[in-house]
């Protein structure tokens, strides 16, 4: 799959004054997200309680896209050595976490309906996070190079999704029988 490149960013506005100096660094390498889309069994089981997590590294979000599953939840634990305030004014999530260190407990909010929401910084205005909440168990996040692989699909016609960014959403119809390997690739717009 084709996927943007990576570019180089500096963190520039710092309102709360540090004694940290914000180097160039490289943005987080370009991702997707491939999910199922389609009229799933009701038999999903739900997947386990498990944390997605969104840190704050180097004056970036880290990783700066996750994607979960609807009522799944994500923690947002600060490495750098200066304050974060991480909140999102997204319909499909609104909160607010307020001021916090590195030593200081992570935030940890529960996703309820699906959707994109934008992740930012309030102290640092380059920083930009997304997540991708999604009704289907069926996803998984592409490596740097655009591949992924989803496992244990149920048989059936469905639609595959490559979400790229808001403005750039890929499809494909796929038919997936029990037991079989299918390859789907998603050329370049």
């Amino acid at each position: 799959m084709w996927l943007p490149p990576p570019t180089m960013e500096r963190a520039l506005n710092q309102r709360y004054g540090t004694n940290v100096e914000a180097p160039v660094t490289p943005s987080n390498p370009p991702a997707a997200v491939v999910y199922l889309e389609g009229a799933l069994s009701a038999k999903t089981k739900p997947a386990a309680n498990v944390v997605a997590e969104m840190a704050q590294k180097n004056m970036l979000f880290a990783p700066d896209l996750v994607a979960v599953r609807a009522r799944g939840s994500v923690a947002f634990p600060n490495q750098d050595d200066t304050y974060h305030n991480v909140f999102s004014y997204s319909k499909t999530k609104r909160f607010d976490l307020g001021r916090y260190r590195k030593d200081e407990k992570p935030g940890t909010v529960i996703f309820d309906k699906p959707g994109v929401v934008t992740v930012h910084c309030e102290i640092h205005d380059r920083m930009r996070g997304t997540i991708l909440v999604l009704e289907t168990p069926y996803f998984q996040k592409t490596d740097s190079l655009g591949h992924y692989r989803l496992d244990r699909l149920p048989a059936g016609h469905f639609v595959l999704k490559a979400w790229v960014n808001e403005a750039d959403v890929r499809e494909r119809a796929a038919d997936f029988k029990s037991g079989a390997n299918l390859h789907v690739d998603f050329p370049a717009k």
